[in-house]
């Protein structure tokens, strides 16, 4: 009996030794080297031991395994046979015969031995390093370098042949884990952490936007050439003050003949520079200055770059020469923050790209505009499929197989796509019901989710671009494309305005300086 009890003690104490290696193995794992570093940095001595041991994973963890293989072999050839002796005498008392008595013994014993083990040696210290990393390692990292270095030769000819074996499966061992994440890994962190609260959902919002940017090209985040306001080369100075009155805006495009022949871009103040008596007579070709020109396929980080460095607005070309849009540097200020709103927005000015409305017999909806891009619409849980096409108008479209109209309506899986308005030839705005099965919680996520992170659409007229004003908004009410070739010197539309209003450049500068001068902020 003595014996026994010494024998389950002994026992006991290598399941507690089996404990701090599983606890080594899954701290050392887990641990955050970033966090180690700093505390290292601090002046944490013990830190300092688990940056170290970091450096030779590999080996650590091939000393863990060795610690717990060893503890778990001797536990069984302890805990077993005592565990058996002292349960004989009380199954014998119970009248089994002695055959049985001995093979209960041994199962039960080895039930109770393996219970034991798996809690105390296995669960227990590895729940704790998962949910301590950092602590974990600091405390089991001096004990395991020494364990490590006594065995060290049997630890480094296991390790040897084990690598000759992976190997040959084609895979290359490395003594560390790979410290880099992938942008993919950072933002399903970074979500992960404001769902925890560990981390603000505006600062997370911010975060996962910025790394997204690496996938966008300029024609993901340009205003599409039908939205620009742009100018004839042979407009006159005046027309230039009286677009800018018009659109609150003060840089537009100057083209030839065609939208698709760019000759430059003209400034507000370079039409304010001009005298008064001679705007009228005064080209916009001659004020206008070189216009940059990038590929619709140029990545918004290289197209970043070159908006500080040269302008603060480029024309986008699209692959067959024509323009296709342009770009300022607020619009990618607004792919990263949201809409951005200053003095010269009205109220009300503007309208959520993508916005939860009122339910349909109960089914969550979302009012879209047309303009919505296949990303953002993948956020609600929209299986858009691929298409060629980039925005919410190109899918209806291509959905219809033909232009749409209002009241036209679009299947997808799950999903009813409602066409409310149409603007020329496109779908301005679009009704999406969930007709799928969808939990209430997860409608109210979403919506809560969009309401931060979705940019507001540009309605006709609206502002983009830096402290400087630029030329974006409307360009008129015809069809998309031929069109805009035949623009005059001002928009098609506007054009009896501008005859109207093209006395008024000659005013008193104390009426038309003031205005245009705020236009150019």
């Amino acid at each position: 009996m003595t014996l026994s009890l010494l024998l389950l003690a002994a026992a006991f104490l290598l399941i507690l030794a089996n404990g701090f290696f599983v606890a080594a193995e899954f701290g050392l794992v887990t641990v955050d080297r970033p966090d180690a570093e700093r505390a290292a940095a601090a002046g944490d001595r013990r830190a300092r031991t688990v940056v170290k041991a970091l450096g030779e994973l590999s080996f650590q963890l091939s000393g863990t395994q060795l610690g717990i293989t060893i503890t778990s072999l001797v536990v069984g050839m302890l805990a077993e046979p005592a565990l058996a002796h002292l349960l004989d005498g009380p199954l014998t008392a119970t009248g089994l015969p002695d055959g049985a008595v001995s093979g209960i013994s041994v199962v039960v014993g080895m039930l109770l031995a393996s219970a034991v083990q798996m809690v105390i040696g296995e669960l227990v210290p590895k729940n704790w390093a998962v949910s301590r990393p950092l602590q974990v390692a600091r405390f089991v990292a001096g004990p395991q370098h020494l364990f490590s270095t006594a065995f060290r030769p049997v630890i480094t000819l296991l390790n040897t042949v084990a690598n000759r074996l992976v190997r040959m499966l084609g895979v290359e061992p490395t003594d560390e884990l790979a410290s880099a994440r992938t942008p993919g890994e950072l933002v399903s962190l970074a979500r992960h952490s404001a769902q925890a609260g560990t981390l603000e959902q505006d600062t997370a919002d911010l975060f996962v936007r910025t790394l997204s940017l690496g996938r966008l090209t300029a024609q993901h985040v340009m205003t599409p050439r039908v939205k620009v306001s742009a100018l004839q080369s042979d407009a006159t100075a005046a027309d230039v003050l009286n677009l800018t009155r018009a659109t609150g805006l003060s840089r537009f495009p100057v083209y030839r003949e065609r939208i698709d022949e760019i000759v430059g871009m003209v400034h507000l103040k370079d039409a304010l520079a001009v005298p008064r008596d001679e705007r009228a007579r005064t080209e916009a070709g001659r004020i206008a200055v070189p216009a940059l020109l990038v590929p619709e396929t140029l990545p918004v980080q290289q197209l970043l770059e070159r908006l500080r460095s040269e302008q603060p607005i480029a024309v986008v070309v699209d692959e067959y020469g024509g323009t296709a849009g342009v770009v300022t540097l607020e619009d990618i200020i607004e792919e990263l923050v949201g809409e951005v709103r200053d003095e010269h927005d009205a109220e009300g000015d503007g309208r959520p790209e993508l916005a939860p409305v009122a339910a349909e017999d109960g089914r969550p909806a979302w009012e879209a505009d047309g303009s919505a891009r296949v990303l953002t619409l993948r956020r609600i849980g929209l299986d858009v499929p691929d298409g060629p096409y980039e925005t919410l108008a190109g899918l209806v479209a291509d959905l219809l197989g033909r232009i749409p109209a209002p009241g036209d309506r679009a299947e997808l899986p799950g999903w009813r796509l409602s066409v409310r308005r149409v603007d020329r030839y496109r779908a301005e705005r679009v009704r999406l019901v969930r007709t799928g099965d969808v939990p209430a919680e997860a409608y109210a996520d979403t919506s809560k989710d969009l309401a931060a992170d979705a940019p507001a659409s540009r309605p006709a007229g609206s502002r983009t671009g830096g402290p400087a004003k630029v030329a974006v908004g409307v360009a008129g009410d015809g069809p998309s494309g031929g069109a805009h070739d035949d623009l005059p010197g001002l928009v098609a539309q506007d054009s009896g305005r501008v005859a109207q209003d093209s006395g008024r450049a000659a005013q008193d500068a104390s009426t038309d300086t003031p205005a245009m001068a705020e236009g150019s902020r």
